[in-house]
C-alpha cells in the first residue's frame, strides 16, 4: 500500500490514498527545535522522529511512501531501505495542508487556529534567519578568493613597477629616489613624459607637494640620464597605463572586500579593518574555523613557518601573524608589538564568534576598548625594557 509523508510545523503525518491520518508524530512547541527539525527534513536529514512512523508504517502493511522532497526521498531510498515514489504536490496532500490549522486544533496541540498561525509564523521567522545565515557563511569564501586576488594583484604590480622603474631610470634616473609610491612614480609617467616636462608647475597640478616638486624638478634640470625617442617613451607610457588600469581595478577590489565583510563579519571589520579581517578569514580557511580559534592561535596565523621553527630550534616564537599589518602594531615600537598583538588577537577571537553564531553587533565598542588599551600600552612601556647586565645591575639596585 502507499501512504503519503507530510511534514509540517506541528509534526509528521502519513497519510493513506483517502487522506486519512494512518500515523503520526507530534512536535514540541518549540520554535527554534522545530524550525530546526524542518531544516534538516528539506536538507534530506533524517531526524529521530521518522524512522518510528516508518516502523508503524510497515507493521500496517504500508509498503510504499509517497513525498514531494527529493533529498529526503534519496535518503530514505539508499538509509532507510524503502521504497519511495517523488511525486510533485499530491491533491491528498494538499488538502490536507489546507486543513492543517483545523486538525492541530482537533489534535489539541494548539487551542485555536489563530495560535496555530502565530506560531508558524515564529517557525516561518527562525527558518529564515537560519537561510540569511547559511548564505552569509557562504559568502565568506568569496571574500577569501577576494582578498586572494588583491594579494596576486600586489605582487604583479610590485613587479611591474619595479620594471618601469629600471626602465624609465634610463631617461630619469634620480626620480626613483625622490618617489617613493609606485602610483604616484607611474602616473608622473604617465601624464609628464619626458623630464624635461617635469617643471615645478606641472608636478603641483599633479598633486605633488611644493617642496618635493621642487626637489624633482631641480633633479630632472642636471639629470645625468640618456635622451629618449618618442616611440620608446610611447611604449613605456602605455605601460604605464595598463599598470594604472590594474591598480584602479585593485582598489575597486578592496572596496567588494569592505563591503561584503561588513555584511559577514562587521564586528571583525569594525576592530581590523575588512582587508585583514578578510586575510585571517582566507589564512583560517573560513569565518566558522576562525571562530573556532583561540586568540592565542589567531596572534600568529600567517606565521606558521617561523612558529615551527621557533617550537623545533627552541628560538623565541614569534610575537605575531598577519595580524602585523594592523597599524597600531607595525607603527609601534618593537618592545609593544606584542601585548599590542595580543589585545587585538583577543579581540578578534570574540568578534569572529559573534560574527559567525549571529551575535550582536559590538564592534564599534570593540575597537573603543583596543584604541584604550593601545594607549595604555604607549603610556606604560615608552622606553624599551632593558636586558641582560642592565636588568640584573637594576634589580640588584632595588634590592
Amino acid at each position: 500500500m502507499k501512504a503519503y509523508l507530510v511534514e509540517s510545523p506541528i509534526g509528521l503525518f502519513a497519510l493513506d490514498a483517502k487522506g486519512k491520518i494512518v500515523e503520526k508524530v507530534l512536535f514540541a512547541k518549540d520554535k527554534e527545535k522545530v524550525a530546526s527539525k524542518l531544516r534538516d527534513l528539506q536538507s534530506g536529514k533524517v531526524i529521530e522522529e521518522l524512522p518510528s512512523v516508518l516502523e508503524k508504517l510497515q507493521k500496517n502493511r504500508f509498503d510504499l511512501l509517497v513525498t514531494e522532497n527529493s533529498a529526503l526521498a534519496q535518503t530514505i531510498k539508499d538509509d532507510l531501505a524503502w521504497n519511495v515514489e517523488l511525486e510533485k504536490s499530491p491533491e491528498v496532500v494538499q488538502k490536507f495542508r489546507d486543513k492543517l490549522p483545523s486538525i492541530s486544533v482537533d489534535l489539541r496541540v494548539f487551542k485555536s487556529k489563530e495560535d496555530f498561525d502565530s506560531f508558524v509564523r515564529e517557525v516561518s521567522v527562525q527558518l529564515a534567519k537560519a537561510a540569511v545565515t547559511i548564505a552569509v557563511r557562504e559568502r565568506d569564501l568569496h571574500a577569501v578568493q577576494a582578498v586572494r586576488t588583491i594579494d596576486d594583484i600586489d605582487k604583479t604590480l610590485n613587479l611591474l613597477a619595479g620594471r618601469i622603474r629600471e626602465w624609465y631610470g634610463l631617461h630619469f634616473p634620480e626620480l626613483d629616489r625622490l618617489m617613493e609610491k609606485h602610483e604616484s612614480y607611474v602616473r608622473l609617467i604617465s601624464d609628464l613624459g619626458k623630464r624635461e616636462n617635469f617643471s615645478e608647475k606641472g608636478l603641483i597640478e599633479e598633486g605633488i607637494p611644493k617642496d618635493r616638486a621642487n626637489d624633482i624638478a631641480e633633479a630632472a634640470q642636471r639629470s645625468m640620464g640618456a635622451d629618449v625617442s618618442d616611440e620608446d617613451l610611447e611604449w613605456l607610457r602605455s605601460f604605464c597605463k595598463d599598470w594604472s588600469e590594474l591598480f584602479k581595478f585593485r582598489e575597486k577590489l578592496a572596496g567588494y572586500v569592505e563591503k561584503v565583510m561588513s555584511e559577514v563579519a562587521p564586528n571583525m571589520t569594525s576592530l581590523a579593518g575588512s582587508v585583514l579581517s578578510a586575510r585571517l578569514v582566507s589564512i583560517a580557511g573560513g569565518l566558522g574555523n576562525l571562530a573556532k580559534m583561540p586568540a592565542s592561535t589567531i596572534q600568529v596565523l600567517g606565521a606558521e613557518k617561523a612558529l615551527f621553527r621557533a617550537l623545533k630550534t627552541g628560538a623565541r616564537p614569534p610575537k605575531h601573524g598577519a595580524i602585523f599589518q594592523f597599524g597600531a602594531i607595525h607603527q609601534s615600537p618593537r618592545w609593544q608589538r606584542g601585548k599590542i598583538a595580543r589585545a587585538l588577537s583577543g579581540g578578534l577571537a570574540i568578534a569572529a564568534r559573534l560574527d559567525f553564531f549571529g551575535g550582536e553587533f559590538r564592534g564599534d565598542v570593540m575597537r573603543e576598548k583596543l584604541d584604550k588599551r593601545v594607549k595604555e600600552i604607549a603610556e606604560k612601556y615608552k622606553a624599551p625594557p632593558m636586558r641582560g647586565r642592565h636588568a640584573e645591575r637594576k634589580r640588584s639596585t632595588s634590592r
